[in-house]
């Protein structure tokens, strides 16, 4: 019997595929809500049971299903100390594939993979690769592999590679590492350990060059392919001039390299945005994708709500929705794009430290907005690394908290500023979600923009 651990999207796909191949599925689920209630009606269908609130593991168990539960987890841990077999979502669709699978692209890092993976999935399209994005966006990788599709995207967070033990993908990139999910995995060690796992087996190690950590992790691997925003040298992929170029997947390194596209194919443009594109494509020319479908990919390519969103102009000042940035890490890549910004800051770091962040955006800040539970931590990081720097702190947590920010950030806003909000920290301690705490930016904006 297999018992899967959550009831999510990906835990009812689990279920579902295994009750159709015949085993015995029994589902724990910890929350009994009115969405959960209704995936397990939709179960009971397929005749999956699904215990709430169990803290004990259901008798006869031979194998845990977590879909991204921590290791010390209760449940996780009893499974270990009995010997029953955990493995995560990703690692039973490796095992299910069929015979003469689709290839699997895989890519992980702190930040940027869902903008990767679309990036990807439009280039495949483009060279007319029949293509979905799949694993931590978009559709669970154990209903795709039963799919007939001729590329998979996989995106990958940091729990699903914990959690796998065989997957051999046929390219395999880490786009950056930064502090992130600590309280998961207990440590930056731990947290890279897990990163590190989806080289172990990739036909093609893909990494960020300009990233020393990534760099000394795909080291021991050879013929690995870099991508760098710096001109790049033979076996990777970079920018020379206003193009992105490749001196990776061509017939001779050494002497040739081959254009794939303009740096104005990149949207929304910022440096971090091109190394996107860059590991994108190296993902993408690793199963032959021609370079006019890369450049196509990109023109195709449509962001994803919340990544340097452009909401609104007001008295000649621009107001950016970057709530996806939840960690200092994507808050250092959205300041570094802007020359002249009033920052919204603020939410739970969970841990992480903003002093580097904070030390060199400041010469960009024209003044900041602080919000949330950890504001505190980036005000006393201001107050030391950018002093003439006016900040306002809105100690306010009810729901019309953000008409308040954005009303400070227009007051300390000039001609030619951009208002930005890109938070460094998660949203719980005050919205539902990130995509909320941006949807609440942009009514504030155009609410703004009507009084104006």
């Amino acid at each position: 019997m297999t018992c899967v651990a959550g009831l999510g999207v990906s835990g009812t796909a689990v279920a579902k595929v295994l009750a159709g191949r015949g085993e015995r599925v029994v589902v724990v689920e910890a929350v009994q809500g009115e969405r959960q209630l209704a995936a397990a009606s939709e179960l009971a269908g397929h005749g999956v049971e699904v215990r709430f609130g169990a803290k004990e593991l259901p008798r006869g168990v031979t194998r845990l299903v977590t879909t991204g539960w921590a290791p010390h987890h209760p449940l996780v841990a009893a499974a270990v100390e009995a010997g029953v077999e955990v493995v995560g979502e990703v690692e039973l669709a490796w095992r299910l594939r069929p015979e003469h699978a689709a290839p699997w692209l895989a890519l992980t890092g702190t930040n940027g993979k869902t903008t990767v993976v679309r990036m990807l999935t439009a280039m495949l399209l483009a060279a007319g690769r029949k293509a979905v994005a799949v694993g931590n966006v978009g559709l669970p990788v154990v209903q795709a592999v039963g799919e007939p599709y001729d590329v998979l995207a996989v995106e990958l967070s940091s729990f699903q590679i914990h959690w796998s033990s065989s997957l051999a993908p046929h390219a395999a990139a880490i786009l950056n590492l930064a502090p992130d999910h600590l309280d998961w995995h207990g440590s930056m060690e731990e947290y890279t350990a897990a990163k590190a796992r989806l080289y172990e087996r990739a036909g093609t190690v893909i990494y960020n060059a300009d990233d020393p950590a990534v760099a000394r992790l795909a080291a021991p691997y050879r013929g690995a392919v870099g991508f760098t925003l710096r001109v790049p040298r033979p076996g990777q992929l970079g920018v020379v001039e206003d193009l992105l170029v490749d001196r990776a997947f061509v017939a001779d390194p050494v002497e040739a390299a081959e254009e794939l596209a303009t740096l104005d194919d990149v949207r929304p443009f910022a440096p971090h945005n091109v190394a996107n594109a860059l590991a994108a494509a190296a993902l993408a020319r690793s199963v032959g994708v021609p370079s006019e479908a890369v450049r196509q990919g990109l023109r195709d390519f449509v962001p994803d709500p919340h990544r340097m969103t452009h909401v609104e102009r007001v008295a000649e000042v621009d107001y950016v929705d970057d709530s996806k940035a939840t960690n200092p890490h994507a808050a250092a890549a959205a300041l570094s794009a802007y020359p002249s910004i009033v920052w919204i800051a603020g939410g739970q770091l969970k841990g992480a430290d903003v002093e580097e962040l904070v030390r060199q955006a400041a010469p960009r800040l024209r003044g900041a907005v602080l919000l949330g539970v950890d504001r505190g931590r980036i005000a006393e990081a201001l107050a030391r690394h950018a002093p003439n720097v006016p900040v306002v702190d809105i100690a306010d947590q009810d729901t019309g908290v953000m008409d308040r920010v954005v009303t400070e950030a227009a007051r300390l806003a000039t001609p030619g500023d951009t208002v930005l909000l890109s938070p460094a920290g998660a949203s719980l301690d005050m919205f539902a979600n990130y995509p909320a705490r941006g949807e609440a930016f942009a009514r504030a904006v155009r609410g703004l923009g009507r009084r104006t």
